[in-house]
């Protein structure tokens, strides 16, 4: 299948991906969202005019987040655009895409902003009364460390979900800090030339603003916080969980950041490319669960839908990336489709450059329409795995416009 809806070339951006208590741990996610794509809109000289849908993903609540897209879009210099919040834990980007893919599709809209943000850091306290309690006294919960470390379903973390296939696919922690550097080297090649693979859809360097987003707190270079590993250095490292094989060193670390891509119907495509000679087109989306407290499991049903829907094999794809917060996941999906885990995620992925749930899809996706265009065209491939033992996949196409 081949939805109506486009990505027009160069109309999508992401900012630094940065570890969590950085350099973004105290910007308002939306209201930083907003500015962004404010900012880059107006570089790429895209007129706000032509958008009239917006989808928000997100999934760390922030202050007024109640008021969802409208409020981004409003603040964003787009006070007619509406649209929904959505949240899907780290499959949101693909929800997100799916929403706005399905509005151009019915004729609701004819260009939709698709933007996802989080800030993992300083995550909201939640409290929730409850009269009946004792002494009145409800509960409390911290929004990211609790639900990190509890799936409410089974009670157990989503570290363990990685241990659960892990044992049972028989990955080792050699295996997984072998992949480790891979991703590593992989990313070093998005750094090279001054970072010239990043630049192609990141602002750098990128000013910080301060909270009041009224002057520049700081600059940044690229991604901050990624920790570089060596050889020597995971071999030194006990698994997280005893009788495990995961280290710290095989997992991804939280982080802060926002992303957007804009969709369109092909004529608005081309009036938003920034190179309408090319023609980037969304062939198929797939969802999945797979069985409790196996989550990195889920990327391969999810893929393999996409793909059923794209009318596609996973051998025709010319570029794969995942959402891997575990080195498991990746080892998982090779094994199970047959794609060389070492020629995935080329210039690099969320296991390298962190972890802030909303927005990782939309870089993912950014990154292999990148890698498509330097190719000169192909399909592509984004499948990520979510709390809830969930997943979603993307399959697009990078082509010539006819």
């Amino acid at each position: 299948m081949k939805f109506i809806a486009e990505i027009p070339y160069g109309a999508y951006w992401s900012t630094p991906f940065v570890r969590w208590q950085g350099s973004f741990a105290n910007l308002h996610s939306l209201e930083f969202a907003a500015w962004v794509v404010k900012n880059e809109m107006a570089r790429r000289g895209i007129d706000p005019g032509l958008i009239d849908y917006g989808v928000l993903g997100t999934s760390v609540p922030q202050q007024h987040a109640f008021y969802g897209l409208p409020w981004l879009t409003g603040m964003a210099g787009m006070p007619r655009v509406g649209g929904p919040t959505i949240g899907q834990a780290c499959a949101t980007s693909v929800r997100c895409l799916l929403n706005g893919a399905q509005e151009i599709q019915s004729g609701l809209a004819t260009a939709a902003l698709v933007v996802a943000a989080d800030r993992v850091s300083n995550g909201p306290q939640v409290y929730y009364p409850n009269p009946q309690g004792p002494g009145g006294t409800g509960k409390n919960e911290n929004w990211t460390m609790d639900n990190f470390l509890c799936d409410p379903l089974g009670n157990h973390s989503m570290l363990q979900t990685a241990e659960n296939v892990a044992k049972e696919a028989g990955i080792s922690t050699a295996a997984q800090h072998e992949l480790v550097l891979r991703r590593q080297e992989q990313y070093a090649d998005a750094l090279a030339d001054d970072r010239a693979f990043l630049k192609r859809f990141m602002t750098l360097p990128f000013d910080v603003p301060a909270p009041n987003f009224k002057k520049v707190a700081g600059r940044l270079e690229g991604d901050e916080g990624i920790v570089t590993s060596s050889a020597e250095g995971l071999a030194k490292l006990r698994p997280v969980m005893e009788g495990g094989s995961i280290t710290f060193g095989g997992q991804t670390h939280p982080a802060d950041a926002n992303a957007a891509i804009i969709m369109a119907t092909p004529q608005k495509a081309a009036e938003l490319s920034s190179n309408p000679a090319i023609a980037i087109s969304v062939l198929g989306f797939g969802q999945a669960r797979v069985d409790l407290a196996h989550m990195p499991k889920a990327t391969v049903p999810a893929a393999r839908n996409a793909l059923t829907m794209a009318g596609l094999t996973i051998e025709q794809m010319d570029a794969i990336k995942t959402h891997n917060p575990f080195a498991v996941g990746d080892l998982y999906f090779a094994r199970e489709t047959g794609v060389d885990a070492m020629k995935m995620n080329n210039y690099g992925s969320s296991l390298i450059w962190g972890h802030p749930q909303g927005p990782m899809g939309l870089r993912g996706v950014i990154e292999v329409i990148e890698e498509l265009v330097m190719k000169g065209g192909g399909y592509g491939l984004f499948t990520g795995c979510a709390a809830g033992d969930t997943a979603m996949a993307v399959v697009i196409q990078v082509g010539d416009r006819k």
